[in-house]
């Protein structure tokens, strides 16, 4: 089941400039995190992906924690269709990711077993990534 919002005031928004650096990066809930080192959008898809990877090599062991949540709606026009005539409709959700924030924590689990299922998650995902500790 991807993530996505159950209800929106507006069906369609503007998606917006990308701040490039955050600095608010510190760990919440878990020991080890996945920290992005760029700003991008990583939709819905390649977050459930990278969820399912991690959770994998993790074996029900540890907790995980999602820190990113796509609420961003992506439109899209169909292919050959003319400009104009309105916005396209809803193809995807999207997160909005700045340079430096956590999207993954997970604890419970030996430090080495962490390092592995980051990165086979974090090949899943469209930015760069780091292991934060």
């Amino acid at each position: 089941m991807l993530l996505q919002p159950k209800r929106v005031k507006y069906k369609k928004i503007k998606k917006g400039k990308l701040a490039r650096f955050s600095y608010k990066n510190n760990l919440d809930f878990g020991t080890i995190g996945l920290k992005s080192l760029e700003s991008g959008f990583i939709s819905a898809r390649q977050l459930e992906a990278a969820r399912q990877a991690i959770a994998r090599k993790i074996k029900k062991k540890g907790k995980l924690w999602i820190k990113v949540y796509p609420n961003l709606p992506i439109t899209k026009k169909p292919t050959e269709v003319r400009m104009g005539k309105g916005k396209g409709n809803i193809s995807h959700w999207a997160a909005k990711i700045k340079g430096g924030s956590i999207l993954f924590e997970v604890c419970g689990i030996n430090k080495k077993t962490a390092i592995k299922a980051f990165k086979t998650g974090s090949a899943k995902l469209p930015v760069k990534t780091q292991i934060f500790d």
